[in-house]
């Protein structure tokens, strides 16, 4: 293109850089906002798996990935004197992850190699976020955060699932469906216990603990548990802290070293997972990736790799419009058409869950302790792979159109 349009980024976690690096060789002028001052560093173990992998292929980054690797080697399930109750090792491949999966990589570390491989082409501001969006059949005019207003053909809105944007432009459209459990995540201190095992501990109560291994010389913990309503909206952090001991109090394995780890963290994160269900993706020249559009949560699985797929499959929409001279339109219906029997696949949760996987009694959570034994079991284990394998594995991405062919 001799005069690129112009297209507007919102969100720098990984679908907002994954979508930048496609968008810029479709030949778009992109332009990058992140409310944050700086990419976030850290944050917890996540995984690409099935289509993501591939989109990470063609991008030339599996091996970056794969060299940021949080060294996890499974996923072992444990009481609370400290005993293994089952465990299930990486399997490699594309198509039969387990639990863990081969490539797992902190989240920080995913966005930073995303950033990175961006043309010089993509402009990135920092400490800005949208204020004020208004579209029309021309183009996209919004108004930033530093005062500024500018205009774009195309709004791209890859934030998290509490997007302030996307509620700027579809109000409350979008529903937000809970499930009815909260999940706390922090960085605490490595000891000479820990190895390279995802150790889960299950107790009654619906409540949940996990220690994961990184590459930082840290340990990256997790409290989650089953709850009726989002009782610790707005409290602080030392409110938090407060909330999460009550809540755990009594608990043995690892979790009093949890709690107390807390207290030096300081990126405690606290979240009531909830999903995100959207009638659309796409109003007028405002489109939705990532969360932002269909949020599917730690326990449907997949978001990452869905993030990383839904970028490319956008981006390769979009340039095929560009090859032909078609607008916008087109593309965006496809984008939708072809990633949202994947998204509907991941937010489909099996009936109870995630209650089921939290047991509110000491029955239900001896039973999950048998049920995770026959799962470990060779066979089982074998089957059970291919149902956490990632959104299709083995579907063949969309045609991409780079504009230095064109």
């Amino acid at each position: 293109m001799t005069d690129r349009q112009r297209i507007l980024v919102t969100g720098a976690s990984v679908a907002g850089p994954a979508a930048a690096f496609w968008l810029d060789r479709a030949g778009y002028d992109v332009t990058v906002v992140e409310k944050a001052p700086e990419l976030r560093p850290g944050g917890q173990n996540i995984d690409v798996r099935a289509t993501g992998r591939d989109v990470l292929r063609l991008m030339g980054l599996e091996d970056a990935v794969r060299n940021r690797n949080t060294g996890e080697i499974g996923t072992r399930f444990v009481a609370e004197d400290g005993t293994v109750v089952s465990e299930f090792g990486v399997q490699e491949g594309d198509g039969h992850d387990g639990p863990t999966a081969e490539l797992e990589i902190l989240r920080g570390a995913l966005s930073q190699i995303l950033v990175e491989a961006c043309p010089d082409g993509v402009t990135w501001r920092f400490g800005t976020s949208i204020t004020a969006v208004v579209d029309g059949p021309d183009g996209v005019e919004v108004e930033l955060s530093d005062g500024t207003r500018d205009r774009f053909d195309l709004l791209v809105v890859a934030e998290g699932v509490g997007s302030h944007t996307r509620g700027l432009v579809f109000g409350d459209e979008p529903q937000e469906k809970a499930l009815g459990m909260y999940c706390s995540y922090a960085t605490i201190e490595r000891t000479a216990d820990d190895d390279r095992w995802w150790n889960w501990l299950v107790v009654p109560g619906g409540r949940q603990a996990g220690l994961r291994p990184d590459d930082e010389g840290t340990t990256r913990a997790m409290l989650n548990f089953v709850v009726d309503s989002p009782t610790l909206e707005g409290l602080d952090g030392r409110q938090l802290r407060a909330a999460l001991r009550d809540e755990f109090s009594g608990v043995g394995w690892q979790v009093p070293r949890i709690l107390d780890g807390l207290d030096d963290s300081d990126d405690l994160y606290v979240d009531y997972l909830r999903q995100i269900m959207c009638p659309t993706w796409h109003r007028g020249r405002v489109v939705l990736l990532g969360d932002a559009a269909w949020c599917v949560t730690p326990v449907g699985g997949g978001g990452t790799s869905l993030a990383i797929t839904g970028a490319y499959v956008l981006a390769a929409a979009l340039s095929r419009a560009s090859e032909d001279g078609t607008d916008h339109t087109a593309a965006l219906d496809e984008f939708e058409q072809w990633m949202r029997p994947l998204v509907e696949d991941a937010q489909d949760l099996p009936p109870g869950v995630p209650k089921a996987a939290a047991p509110q009694t000491r029955v239900g959570a001896q039973l999950l302790k048998w049920g995770t034994k026959v799962a470990a079991t060779p066979l089982v284990q074998g089957l059970a792979s291919r149902l956490t394998s990632g959104p299709e594995a083995g579907r063949e991405l969309p045609r991409f159109v780079d504009a230095a062919a064109r």
